[in-house]
């Protein structure tokens, strides 16, 4: 079978690669900054969950953020060896943990806070200033209000 290549748009015009090229070059940024720290982006999000709700349930925050039970236990393990971070018993229900950052954790979240800065001072130069931010911002929002898949996938739950 042969296809029209006519009707076929020119892949630097599709926006799930322009989407998937942006997001490389951000990776790819952030994989840069933070390199020094060995800091990957799933801990990099738990470490800031936890440092703005200090106390929140294990549960809480793996959904939060959508990482899987077990590959946060994981990333919990990994940021515990390394001293910052701790899960607390919880004081009514034993068999729940809270999270929180230990002494050296708030130390080094300091430290990756001002690297974020300049991570993110480079993409806002780069898409020409703080009111292209928002409004990039504002559009991946609507792009992603509601999370549910924009077409029919049989891999899916369907809502009911």
């Amino acid at each position: 079978m042969c296809v029209d290549r006519t009707l076929l748009p020119c892949m630097t015009s599709i926006l799930d690669h322009k989407l998937r090229r942006a997001q490389l070059l951000v990776f790819q940024d952030f994989a840069g900054t933070f390199s020094k720290l060995r800091l990957r982006p799933a801990e990099f999000s738990v470490l800031a969950m936890i440092a703005k709700h200090p106390g929140q349930k294990q549960t809480t925050i793996a959904e939060g953020l959508g990482i899987k039970r077990a590959n946060f236990v994981a990333l919990m393990d990994s940021l515990e060896r390394r001293g910052l971070a701790e899960r607390r018993k919880g004081e009514h229900d034993r068999r729940s943990h809270s999270l929180h950052l230990t002494e050296e954790g708030t130390r080094f979240v300091e430290g990756m806070a001002q690297l974020w800065s300049e991570h993110e001072d480079r993409l806002v130069a780069r898409l020409g200033g703080v009111e292209n931010r928002e409004r990039l911002i504002a559009l991946l929002d609507k792009l992603l209000c509601g999370a549910a898949p924009l077409a029919d996938d049989p891999d899916q739950p369907q809502a009911h």
